[in-house]
């Protein structure tokens, strides 16, 4: 794992208190649950079969992956019906936590929305459950219809703009959803999936992209490279969650939507 915040010179008690607390909420903040899958667009001369990655980490640093739960809900939306995928479900170990894999063939065409209610993931650097209702959509042969349609989560992306077929570069545009209904001024996160570290960040504000929703809940984002990108939308639950201990906890409900962008050649 790359190291992003570093100390440079001895601190005072209080301050490396003070510092210990202000890196472990930095970093909590670019937590982002993935759900990616192995294409965006799948055509009538490729292949059917769809291998879909789903862990808890944080995208532009690359790590470290956090331990994923069994999933509540997994499962694909397509012209209007839902099915549970969660049997199809691979536990996998990626740096010695538990993430999921799954296997699926595509059978007819139109757009797919894979989504995710993930296990609430205790994180104590914020004293805070972690829910990220996570959506990626799939277009099959051509069919391009359904896009937009909303899972029914709490919490919720919908894309304004069709979320495939993009180019780097392309303005992305979504609305926050919470019960059905637009959130005025939601902050959304935005981070790069940076495989195998690829990229690197001049300084720390460059790792997770932070924009505003208007009054309307409408967000625009401009992808500036090709590959997938995570727009993490940011609430506070109304009700709180137990902890591993028992203790009732505050609640972080995250609204996710991935997108990818290709280079134009």
């Amino acid at each position: 794992m790359r190291t992003i915040f570093r100390v440079r010179r001895p601190l005072g008690l209080m301050g490396a208190t003070a510092a210990v607390a202000w890196l472990a909420a930095v970093a909590a903040r670019a937590h982002f649950q993935v759900l990616l899958p192995s294409a965006e667009v799948v055509t009538a001369g490729g292949s059917r079969d769809l291998h879909l990655d789903l862990r808890f980490t944080h995208p532009m640093a690359c790590g470290p992956v956090m331990e994923m739960g069994p999933p509540v809900r997994f499962g694909v939306l397509v012209k209007g019906r839902v099915t549970d995928l969660r049997s199809q479900l691979q536990e996998v170990r990626i740096d010695g936590k538990t993430a999921y894999t799954c296997d699926y063939r595509v059978a007819s065409p139109g757009d797919h929305i894979f989504f995710l209610e993930p296990a609430p993931y205790w994180e104590p650097a914020e004293g805070k459950m972690i829910v990220h209702y996570t959506k990626v959509v799939v277009n099959a042969f051509g069919e391009e219809e359904g896009w937009d349609a909303s899972v029914g989560f709490p919490v919720e992306v919908q894309p304004l703009s069709r979320p495939y077929g993009l180019w780097a570069g392309n303005l992305f545009r979504g609305v926050v959803l919470r019960q059905g209904k637009p959130v005025p001024f939601a902050e959304v996160e935005v981070e790069y999936w940076n495989e195998d570290s690829r990229i690197r960040a001049p300084s720390d504000p460059y790792v997770t992209q932070v924009i505003k929703a208007d009054a309307q809940g409408v967000f625009a984002y401009a992808m500036p490279r090709a590959g997938w990108w995570g727009f993490a939308a940011l609430v506070d639950g109304d009700e709180p969650l137990r902890n591993p201990d028992g203790v009732p906890a505050d609640v972080e409900l995250g609204a996710l939507l991935w997108v990818r962008c290709a280079a134009m050649k």
